[in-house]
Parts: C-alpha cells; structure tokens; sequence
C-alpha cells in the first residue's frame, strides 16, 4: 500500500524568504550594492513564491503559514514597486516615510512573534530577528543613520540563515522520515 505525504509549502516560503533577505541584507550591511539581482529575488522568489507558499498554507487549514506567507510575499512586492515605480504627482519614498513602513511591518512581525511562542525555536528565531531587524531598519531611517541600518543588514543575515536552516530542516527531516536537524 501506498502512502501519501502530507502537502508541506512552508519550505518554500521559508526558501523564498530566507534567501531574498540573506541578499537583501547584505545590500544593508554594506557588502554589496542595491541592483537588479535583489530586486529580481525579491519580485520571484520573495514576493511570488511566498505567495504561493501562503496559498498553499490557507489551503492546508495553517492561517499562521498563510498569513505570514502571504503578507511577507506582498511585502517583498510593495518594497520592489517603491524602488522603481516612479509615478507622476506622487512623491518618491523618503526616509520618513521608509521609517513608516518599515516600522508597521515591524509592529506586524510582533504580532506574528507572539504566535510563534506556540511553535519550534526555529520559528522564534526567525520572527524574533526580523522584528528587530524592521525595527533597526525603521530607526535607521527616522534617524538617517548608516550605522544602524548596516547593523540591521547584519541582523538580516542572521534571520534569513535562520529561516534557510528551518527550511533546509523540514525538508532533510522529511526526505529521511526522522529528525536529523532540529528544529
């Protein structure tokens, strides 16, 4: 007899978001520039694949995966339309206004934190990093300090191995049926 996995798109939402922020964040560290291999990632991998994850997750019955999936997808999304939209009549994206956003996803990642609690470590680790890391970045902003947001950038890495490392592990312990990295 035949058995059937279990339907699993958190993998790919924690692929698509750990490695369009590892690239990000290395732009924010100062280790390399803003080009159009960030906002590619971002547009593919961190908006469209995690929106697909977050489908996926709604669809499996998780709100928490399709919520944080789709959010954070639409996220990557909005942040590439505010690099390169440049509309007639209405204002570029300024520092404040960064300071803003950055500061509401921030209040947002709280929140999806607080759910973690009920999960793995893993999970923590990564909710928990990113809400300092919007948080870094929103004061880096208001503050118009480099330092800040390359210590964020750094802090960005952090989250997105952290998020890479849940992925890689769903999908290791999966394939071999038993838990080989924790979670």
């Amino acid at each position: 007899m035949e058995t059937t996995k279990k339907i699993n798109p958190a993998p790919l939402g924690l692929l698509g978001f750990g490695l369009t922020t590892i690239l990000l964040n290395l732009h924010n560290s100062g280790i390399i520039p803003l080009s159009i291999v960030i906002v590619a990632m971002g547009i593919t991998f961190g908006g469209v694949a995690q929106i697909i994850a977050g489908i996926l997750e709604f669809k499996t019955g998780n709100n928490f995966g399709g919520t944080a999936f789709t959010a954070y997808g639409f996220f990557w999304l909005s942040l590439v339309l505010i690099w390169i939209y440049k509309p007639n009549g209405i204002a570029l994206a300024d520092k404040e206004s960064m300071g803003f956003y950055l500061l509401l996803w921030g209040l947002f990642t709280i929140v999806m934190f607080i759910g973690t609690l009920k999960h793995n470590v893993t999970s923590r680790i990564v909710f928990g990093s990113l809400a300092i890391l919007f948080i870094l970045l929103s004061i880096g902003d208001f503050a118009h300090s480099e330092v800040i947001t390359r210590i964020a950038g750094y802090v960005g890495i952090i989250c997105g191995l952290s998020a890479f490392y849940n992925a890689s592990a769903q999908i290791i312990n999966a394939e071999f049926n038993k838990n080989i990295l924790p979670l």
